[in-house]
């Protein structure tokens, strides 16, 4: 198993409200920079997927909100591969801050494989190379 390196993020001044707490929406793109970062650091990240003509949508996401994260904090989201299976991929997330290690939000989101056209592909069997990337990933 590959230990998936940690996410950090810095909360910028335009992802908070009036008050200065992060917007919830920013935790849903900052899930997608943890995946980004994590596919990335693998290998295959998602330029490099899509040059060999695969799309990874996101069939559902969600937060669970736990603490307020403000302006100038910096917030790690560490990722987990739930399930994969070769068409389908389910991640776990777990956002912390960084200093305090206080968990801000946690989260999961479900994915599948297309190809171009829009038909579902299996990573196992049409791009091993690929599925050793995510049979790597898993915990």
């Amino acid at each position: 198993m590959q230990e998936l390196k940690i996410y950090e993020h810095k909360v910028q001044y335009y992802e908070t409200d009036q008050m200065a707490i992060v917007h919830h929406s920013n935790y849903i793109r900052w899930f997608e920079e943890a995946r980004n970062f994590a596919l990335e650091a693998a290998g295959f990240g998602y330029k490099k997927m899509e040059d060999c003509g695969i799309i990874i949508p996101v069939l559902d996401i969600s937060a669970k909100y736990k603490t307020m994260t403000h302006f100038g904090d910096t917030v790690c989201i560490q990722m987990k591969i739930d399930v994969y299976n070769g068409t389908r991929l389910k991640i776990l997330y777990h956002n912390f801050d960084k200093e305090t290690k206080e968990v801000r939000c946690t989260g999961k989101s479900s994915h599948c494989f297309l190809n171009k056209e829009g038909n579902l592909v299996s990573l196992k069997c049409s791009y091993p190379e690929i599925h050793q990337v995510f049979e790597n990933m898993k915990a």
